[in-house]
């Protein structure tokens, strides 16, 4: 019989004001999240949040019960984001999500243990034993796998290692030195005034029939839409998967963390929280990926 699986929120993925932060963990820790990750993977100019910032968050979280994860930078760009990258993983008191395989080589090296994020590019069976045999603990699906592929994961799946779902929140699809944000705004990545704090949920794109299409967060592109899996939860659980990431977006986070707990904690149908779910988005939802289908597609 496989067990119900747990809920992880991500990182933060945008840029939030100190204040932003400081209050959303300090709700987050009032939730039936039961494990938490934290730091900045998307741009190193983002410093409103330092180390030491995201390290006492994480001291007050595992207070209060909460699994504590230090994220790393998504794409590494200049040699001293690889030598803060160093120095995080050697100086972490937490776990280490790394989030690009520099740093899984340096925690290899290191012998600590860790787990990868959706960025790291696992797509056979033989990567996955060969990250195990290398310290990894966790490892989340690339989004634009599906659940028959997962399917064929969990069949080969090593026996120490678990897995993660990126179950909510607005796709992660791509990475670029560029960053779409300060051009959106006609200024230089050097000289961006950090105007990324503008749009706690990103810019969205749209096309010309004003079809909302991407997402713009600084270096990173993402869906429009939201993925929302909470309609798939008994599929995930037969699956064997072991944790269910819910990515945060600047309103409604603890509605969204609740109403995942409340499906995971008793037999109810999903379908009665769709048009909840619906309206915090800031689009719509989609899970095309999962079914094998276009991914900004809604099925079923």
């Amino acid at each position: 019989m496989n067990c119900v699986p747990q809920l992880a929120l991500g990182p933060i993925l945008y840029y939030w004001s100190k204040e932003q932060v400081d209050d959303f963990y300090q709700r987050v820790a009032d939730t039936a999240v039961d494990i938490v990750y934290l730091g900045e993977t998307i741009c190193s100019k983002r410093r409103i949040m330092r180390t030491r910032d995201w390290i006492r968050i994480g001291e007050q979280l595992q207070a209060q019960g909460k699994t504590v994860i230090l994220s790393t930078l998504t794409l590494l760009e200049a040699a001293s984001e690889l030598s803060a990258l160093k120095r995080l993983c050697v100086e972490s008191p937490f776990l280490i999500e790394a989030n690009d395989i520099a740093a899984v080589q340096i925690l290899k090296e290191l012998g600590k243990p860790f787990v990868t994020g959706p960025s790291v590019n696992i797509y056979n069976s033989r990567t996955l034993q060969k990250l195990s045999e290398n310290g990894l603990l966790r490892w989340t699906l690339p989004v634009e796998l599906s659940a028959t592929e997962l399917a064929e994961f969990q069949q080969h799946r090593p026996d120490n290692v678990e897995t993660e779902v990126f179950a909510w929140g607005r796709l992660p699809l791509a990475y670029s030195a560029r960053c779409f944000t300060a051009r959106a705004e006609n200024l230089q990545k050097d000289d961006c005034q950090f105007c990324c704090l503008e749009y706690p949920d990103g810019l969205l794109l749209s096309t010309r029939e004003d079809e909302a299409f991407l997402c713009i967060n600084g270096i990173q592109i993402q869906s429009a839409r939201t993925m929302n899996l909470l309609g798939e939860i008994d599929r995930l659980i037969d699956l064997g998967v072991d944790v269910l990431r819910i990515s945060p977006q600047s309103r409604n986070t603890m509605d969204i963390i609740e109403r995942f707990k409340a499906v995971l904690s008793e037999p109810q149908s999903p379908k009665r929280f769709d048009a909840e779910l619906e309206g915090w988005t800031p689009t719509t939802v989609c899970n095309g990926y999962w079914n094998g289908d276009a991914g900004m597609e809604q099925l079923f």
